[in-house]
């Protein structure tokens, strides 16, 4: 049986809508209106993704996210009606791949679950060797979907992956955001754009000794992202 997607909002007018149109697009939906209940659907089957509703009457979005996180490697989508900048970077740090607000138009969400589980598959990005800046002090390595700072493990989701990913590959070229969307996430919405600050940010805590001062990700303000690593070799 084909894993479903786990739809975690305790709003049921809003999960039967979402339920029709993922059902639509041919995916099976395990719906659930508590956290407890997820994260017992989760350990019983894992799922391709969570739609993961903030606002939930036994525990807070977050607190589950963190659950779920640990359950598996699948991505999240965090659905909310908190759409401030700092919420969205928020939820980027806590490990979601995706953050969509209220109110929201189910076909996009469609597209967005289409977009998260592309970016999650492990495939092989074309890159024969691991790319290694700064005499080894971050490594990208497209076949195993891994990156190391200093040889330790940095953990990034999928999104962040693919983000990193495309700046390192083309070292020294400034990416718009409107260019990163297309490039690393695959799809674009209005404003969405956006959000890539969100990741970036995210991204740089990770990698960054100083975020203040960054090695790696440059802001070209007014434009968007340059990768400033030096490729070794």
């Amino acid at each position: 049986m084909v894993q479903p997607i786990l739809l975690i909002e305790d709003d049921r007018k809003i999960a039967r809508v979402v339920r029709v149109y993922l059902e639509g697009a041919g995916y099976r939906v395990v719906h659930c209106e508590k956290g407890k209940e997820a994260v017992d659907s989760a350990l019983n089957e894992m799922p391709l993704v969570a739609i993961l509703d903030l606002m939930l009457p036994d525990i807070t979005g977050e607190e589950l996210c963190q659950e779920l996180k640990e359950i598996g490697d699948f991505p999240i989508i965090m659905l909310t009606s908190k759409s401030s900048e700092e919420e969205r970077i928020a939820g980027f740090a806590l490990g979601a791949d995706d953050y969509v607000v209220k109110p929201f138009s189910p076909r996009e969400l469609v597209y967005r679950v289409k977009a998260v589980l592309k970016r999650a598959q492990k495939a092989d990005l074309g890159s024969a060797e691991p790319m290694k800046f700064n005499d080894g002090l971050l490594t990208v390595d497209g076949q195993s979907y891994s990156v190391k700072k200093r040889g330790v493990l940095v953990d990034l989701t999928p999104t962040e992956f693919k983000v990193l990913y495309v700046l390192a590959s083309s070292p020294g070229r400034v990416f718009t955001r409107e260019e990163l969307v297309d490039k690393a996430l695959g799809y674009q919405f209005e404003g969405y754009e956006r959000s890539i600050d969100a990741h970036i940010k995210n991204i740089r805590h990770k990698i960054e000794d100083d975020t203040r001062n960054p090695a790696f990700i440059l802001t070209i303000y007014g434009v968007g992202y340059r990768f400033s690593g030096k490729r070794d070799g």
